[in-house]
């Protein structure tokens, strides 16, 4: 379970720590609960972002001063990062209450502020401890926002709890060592997950994916003992008027196949199903957050493993659309698994498509660990997804898809190729993921750097990050905005 965070007007009784925001000079925010500014001065304390110094205050409560940079610029991600920062300082005690909300300007919206607080400490305490014979779990019972406007602030702390939830949730199914998270054991704790939150839930087995025609899925899993499964989630609230599919990338342990990685590329993935477990987590918290769209989440899963019949450099699949697909590197088969699950989204007819995927290594050399990579074929969605994502702290750059690279996927032997050669693989990986989309809005998210974190950051601790479950809710809070209207219909319904 994430932390508690709630909201009160006074400073609780008893509590151990007491956090306070400070801006630049250094100058207090709010209640000081007696730190003065020569006590930072002398402790050289300059209030970068996330910063905090120990110190003595009033009574018995230690205070814990936190940094939130320049006094006019604290924003969501400021208040994130700040509140994280408190909760590492308090790691090991009991109880603490903090006045960061003191910080947030006059006339920004303060329930965007106690929600974004509330993620940032909730986040910041996860920890994957299910194998460490010695776990050094986060000890707080809590956290108080101590602020005079606490009572009209308990709905944005309730979807924050839920938005947190969602997200350990994820990096909790990504953190998971493959030898025990097969693509059965993810079908199974996707279908618990779903029947726990009201979802309808179907997984279809080896014989249905045959019978399916997903030859992408089915080629990637061929040379594994694991069985792949197709997971469908579905969220549908009365009166949805719009529809939205989400498909994720399930590739539960990636050896590159045939075309098999080095043992150091091997190293993390475990993690190369972060786009499915963000499907899966996103979907879990719909019912709590109840937005007025249709959702259906698509989850591809398998490994890709070198076994004695194995999909081998040269073969040729045929996906579910019918398209045939030249496999020149079996380490490319991210985009094989998600060519079945976006053409099945596609057969439902949705008004928008997101998927999102650890896909390429190329997104990462271009935009790092910290950014997601955004392709698309609609200019408002994927307007409408990088802002959504810069919202929800969790930063997306758009790519462009050239026309001019496409025929880099063109085959001797079938309609496509898997690859497009050494240059801009990000942009050949989404131009083919584009050609099972077809007239469908549609974004891509390449999640392949910020899937994952070295050390801690910020709300992010290391390991499995969660990526794209913020994104994905804040997106559909407001999916109802994007649908096309339907043949008959005005336009200005």
């Amino acid at each position: 379970m994430p932390l508690t965070v709630t909201a009160a007007p006074d400073l609780p009784d008893g509590v151990e720590v007491v956090g306070i925001p400070v801006a630049e000079g250094p100058t207090v925010l709010g209640d000081g609960h007696g730190v003065e500014p020569a006590q930072l001065e002398a402790r050289r304390f300059e209030a970068k972002v996330g910063e905090t110094v120990t110190l003595a205050g009033r009574g018995d409560a230690t205070v814990v001063a936190v940094g939130v940079g320049r006094a006019g610029d604290v924003g969501p991600d400021v208040l994130r990062r700040a509140a994280a920062a408190l909760v590492r300082a308090a790691w090991k005690r009991s109880s603490m209450a903090t006045t960061l909300l003191a910080a947030v300007p006059d006339g920004d919206d303060r329930a965007t502020a106690a929600q974004a607080t509330a993620e940032g400490a909730g986040l910041a305490a996860y920890r994957f401890t299910r194998y460490k014979s010695d776990p050094d779990p986060c000890r707080l019972d809590g956290v108080v926002l101590v602020t005079p406007d606490a009572d009209e602030l308990q709905e944005p702390l309730r979807r924050a709890t839920t938005v947190v939830e969602a997200v350990e949730l994820a990096r909790d199914l990504v953190n998971e060592p493959g030898g025990s998270l097969s693509p059965s054991e993810l079908a199974d704790r996707a279908r618990r997950a779903a029947e726990a939150a009201g979802l309808g839930v179907e997984v279809l087995d080896e014989v249905a994916a045959a019978e399916l025609g997903l030859g992408g899925l089915l080629g990637v899993a061929a040379g594994s003992h694991e069985p792949p499964r197709l997971i469908k989630l579905t969220y549908d609230p009365p009166g949805a008027q719009t529809t939205v599919a989400l498909v994720g990338k399930g590739i539960t342990f990636d050896s590159g196949g045939l075309s098999i990685k080095t043992a150091e590329g091997m190293m993390t993935m475990k993690t190369d199903m972060g786009g499915g477990a963000a499907v899966i987590a996103a979907m879990a918290a719909l019912p709590a957050l109840a937005p007025p769209v249709k959702v259906l989440g698509f989850v591809p899963a398998t490994e890709n493993m070198p076994g004695g019949r194995a999909t081998r450099p040269g073969d040729v699949l045929r996906t579910r659309n019918g398209t045939t697909v030249e496999v020149l590197n079996t380490d490319a088969e991210g985009r094989l698994v998600l060519a079945d699950g976006l053409a099945l989204a596609v057969e439902e007819g949705p008004d928008a498509i997101v998927d999102l995927a650890t896909l390429t290594g190329a997104c990462i050399t271009a935009l790092g660990n910290k950014i997601m990579g955004l392709m698309g074929n609609d200019d408002g969605l994927v307007d409408q997804v990088r802002s959504a994502a810069d919202r929800a702290g969790e930063p997306a750059w758009p790519l462009p898809l050239p026309k001019a690279y496409r025929k880099q996927l063109d085959s001797e032997v079938a309609d496509l190729k898997n690859i497009g050669g050494r240059s801009a693989g990000a942009l050949t990986a989404g131009l083919f993921l584009q050609e099972f989309v077809g007239e469908v809005p549609w974004v891509h998210l390449d999640i392949a750097g910020p899937s994952r974190a070295d050390d801690d950051d910020g709300p992010l601790s290391k390991g499995a990050t969660g990526v794209g479950v913020r994104t994905l809710l804040e997106l559909l809070a407001g999916a109802e905005r994007f649908r096309a209207p339907r043949e008959g219909e005005n336009d200005s319904q």
